[in-house]
C-alpha cells in the first residue's frame, strides 16, 4: 500500500513524465506546420519575383567584383566546396542510405530499415516533383562552377541532403539509447545539411532562395518521418530503443 501522503507526489511525477513524453511530438508537429508555411511563403515570393534583389545581392557578394567567374577566397576553398556539394548528390546519398539500411538489417532492426527506405525514397520522388512543378531557371548572373542539369527551385542538393541526413539522424536516434550519441547524430546531420546548401550558392548554381526552400522541405520531411517512426514505435511496429549505455 502506498501511504496517502505520497500519492500526490506520485501523481505529480507521473504527470511530469507524461508531459516530457508528449512535448517533443508536439514541437515536431509545430515544426512541420512552420516548415510548410515557410516553404509556401518562399514559393509565393519567388513566383511573384519579389526575391530577385536578395538573390542577386547574395550571389554577387560571393564573387570577385573584378571577375564574376571567380568565387571569393583562395582556390582551395572553391575545390573544397565542390567536394562538399557532392555530399548532396543522388549517388552519395543513395550509397549512404543503403549503408544505413544494411547496418539496420545486420542489427535486426528490419522495421527501421524499411522506414529509412520509404522515407528517403519518398523524399527523392518529392524533390523531382517539386522541381517539375516550379521549373525555375538556374541563375545566369554568375558562371556556374559545376555542371547542372535540372531546374533550380527548390535546390535538390539542399533538399535531399536535409531530408536524407536529418531523416537518418531522426530515425537512428529512435533506436539509440545514449543521449550523447543522439546529440552527436543530429549535430552531424545539421552541419552537413548547411554545408551542402551553402556550397550550392557559393558555386553559383542556385539562388539563395532555392536553398532556403530546399532546407524547409527537407527538414519538414525529416520531422514528419520522425513523427511516423515515433508513432510506429509506440505501437510496437518499429523496434524500441536499445539497452541504455553509460554516457
Amino acid at each position: 500500500m502506498v501511504p496517502d501522503r505520497l500519492k500526490p507526489h506520485m501523481r505529480w511525477e507521473r504527470w511530469l513524465g507524461l508531459a516530457r513524453r508528449e512535448i517533443w511530438p508536439l514541437l515536431a508537429v509545430l515544426l512541420v506546420a512552420g516548415g510548410l508555411l515557410a516553404f509556401g511563403k518562399l514559393a509565393e515570393e519567388v513566383l511573384e519575383g519579389d526575391t530577385g534583389a536578395f538573390d542577386r545581392a547574395v550571389l554577387l557578394a560571393l564573387r570577385n567584383p573584378a571577375d564574376l567567374s571567380d568565387p571569393i577566397g583562395p582556390g582551395w576553398v572553391e575545390e573544397m566546396a565542390r567536394d562538399v556539394t557532392s555530399l548532396g548528390s543522388h549517388a552519395i546519398l543513395t550509397l549512404i542510405t543503403l549503408a544505413v539500411i544494411g547496418y539496420l538489417m545486420m542489427v535486426r532492426k528490419r522495421a527501421a530499415a524499411l522506414l529509412v527506405f520509404a522515407s528517403i525514397g519518398g523524399g527523392m520522388l518529392l524533390s523531382a516533383v517539386l522541381k517539375h512543378v516550379f521549373e525555375r531557371a538556374r541563375p545566369e548572373l554568375v558562371p556556374h562552377a559545376v555542371p547542372v542539369y535540372t531546374a533550380s527551385f527548390p535546390s535538390g542538393h539542399a533538399m535531399l541532403s536535409a531530408l536524407t541526413y536529418l531523416t537518418l539522424g531522426a530515425l537512428l536516434i529512435r533506436v539509440e539509447s545514449s543521449r550523447r550519441v543522439k546529440a552527436y547524430l543530429i549535430a552531424v546531420a545539421i552541419i552537413v545539411t548547411f554545408l551542402v546548401g551553402g556550397s550550392r550558392v557559393y558555386l553559383g548554381v542556385h539562388w539563395p532562395t532555392d536553398v532556403l526552400a530546399g532546407w524547409c522541405v527537407g527538414a519538414t520531411w525529416a520531422t514528419l518521418w520522425w513523427l511516423v517512426a515515433l508513432w510506429l514505435q509506440r505501437r510496437g511496429d518499429v523496434e524500441r530503443e536499445g539497452r541504455k549505455e553509460p554516457d
